[in-house]
C-alpha cells in the first residue's frame, strides 16, 4: 500500500496506460512541459516524449477533434480539458461526433477516447472554473460518464476508462485532488468501471453522492451516528450507466433516500435517480426522496461558494425532514 493523493494516483494510472499500450496518447493544453495545471500529467512528456504527450493550442474543439481523428486511426487518446467551464467549445465535437460514430456506422467504428475534465467547485476559483457539466454528458447516448471520488478509484478507473472501447467522459473532483489515501498500486481494479460502492453501511437512510460530495456525505454520516442515526453512503462512481441495482437494494433496506450533488437541482442527476427510486422502490419508501444540491444559479463568486455547495448541515436537515415524515 502506498499513500498517494488523487493527483498522484491519476498520474500513476496514466503512466501505466502509456507503458502498457503504445497506442495511448495524451493531448491537451499544457499537459506536456508544464505537466498540467494540476500536475496530473507531470513528467509524462519527459518520460514518453512529445509524440505521446502532446501540448495543444488553446482550442478545446481542436483538442477533441484531433483526438477523434486519432481514435479513427487506431489510437487511444486521452484528452485533458483544463477546467470544466472550458469544455463547452468542444461540446459539439463530443456529443455530435464522438458520441454518435459507433451508432452511425452500425458498430463498425468505435471511438476509444477518454476526456478528462477537472470538475466542480470548492477551490476558490474565478468564473468558468467551477462548473458541474455532468448532466449534459450523461444525457447523451453513446457516452460513458464516470466520476471517481478518491485516490484508489482515480488510479483504477482512469486505466479502465482508457482501455474502454467507447468514449468516456472522466470527471475529476478538483476539490479532492490533494486528498490522500493508501492505495495498492499493484492490485487489479476491485470493481467494474460502472459499479457503485457502498462506502458506509447504514440502516436509517441511504445517501447517494459522487465526486467531491462523497466526502461531504461521509462527514454527515459521522455526525448522524453521534445523534443515533445510521446513514448508508453510496459512492455512485458512474453516472452513465448508473448502477441502479446497488441503489435499489440499499433503498429497500433503509426506506429513505437523500441524493447529494453540487450541480444545480433542476434537471440534475438527482432528478433521474429520484425518479428511478420512486418508480422501482415506491412501496419501500417511508418518506419522499430528498435532493441536496447546488442552487439553480450560475456558479457564484469564490467568496460565496461556501453557501452554494452542499455541506453536512444541509444533508442532516434533509435527513431530519425525512425522519419526521
Amino acid at each position: 500500500m502506498t499513500l498517494v493523493t488523487l493527483v498522484t494516483a491519476l498520474n500513476t494510472g496514466l503512466r501505466r496506460a502509456l507503458e502498457s499500450d503504445p497506442h495511448v496518447v495524451i493531448l491537451g493544453e499544457d499537459v506536456g512541459r508544464l505537466g498540467g495545471v494540476f500536475r496530473v500529467t507531470d513528467a509524462l512528456q519527459k518520460d514518453f516524449g512529445e509524440n505521446r504527450v502532446i501540448d495543444m493550442p488553446l482550442a478545446e474543439s481542436g483538442i477533441v477533434g484531433t483526438a477523434f481523428g486519432l481514435a479513427l486511426r487506431g489510437y487511444r487518446p486521452v484528452c485533458e480539458i483544463q477546467f470544466d467551464g472550458f469544455v463547452y467549445p468542444a461540446f459539439d465535437q463530443i456529443v455530435s461526433q464522438v458520441a454518435k460514430i459507433h451508432y452511425r456506422t452500425q458498430g463498425r467504428v468505435r471511438a476509444p477516447i477518454t476526456i478528462r475534465i477537472p470538475s466542480g467547485g470548492g477551490i476558490g476559483a474565478v468564473e468558468h472554473h467551477s462548473e458541474s457539466p455532468e448532466a449534459y454528458f450523461a444525457h447523451t447516448a453513446g457516452l460513458r460518464v464516470v466520476y471517481p471520488s478518491n485516490p484508489a478509484d482515480g488510479f483504477h478507473m482512469i486505466r479502465q476508462a482508457v482501455e474502454c472501447d467507447d468514449p468516456v467522459v472522466f470527471l475529476e473532483p478538483k476539490r479532492r485532488y490533494w486528498d490522500s489515501a493508501e492505495v495498492d498500486l499493484s492490485a487489479a481494479p476491485p470493481l467494474p468501471l460502472h459499479s457503485a460502492r457502498i462506502v458506509r453501511p447504514g440502516s436509517d437512510a441511504t445517501v447517494v453522492a459522487y465526486g467531491s460530495m462523497v466526502a461531504t456525505a461521509l462527514e454527515a454520516a459521522d455526525i448522524a451516528e453521534d445523534e443515533g442515526n445510521h446513514l448508508e453512503v453510496i459512492d455512485l462512481r458512474s453516472l452513465s450507466p448508473i448502477d441502479f441495482d446497488t441503489l435499489e437494494k440499499s433503498v429497500r433496506r433503509t426506506g429513505r433516500l437523500v441524493i447529494v450533488h453540487e450541480a444545480p437541482m433542476f434537471l440534475g442527476m438527482g432528478a433521474e435517480i429520484a425518479a428511478h427510486a420512486a418508480h422501482e422502490c415506491f412501496y419501500d419508501l417511508k418518506a419522499p426522496v430528498r435532493r441536496v444540491t447546488g442552487f439553480d444559479i450560475p456558479y457564484p463568486p469564490a467568496k460565496l461558494e461556501q453557501f452554494h455547495l452542499p455541506d453536512a448541515d444541509r444533508i442532516l436537515a434533509a435527513l431530519d425532514e425525512m425522519l419526521a415524515a
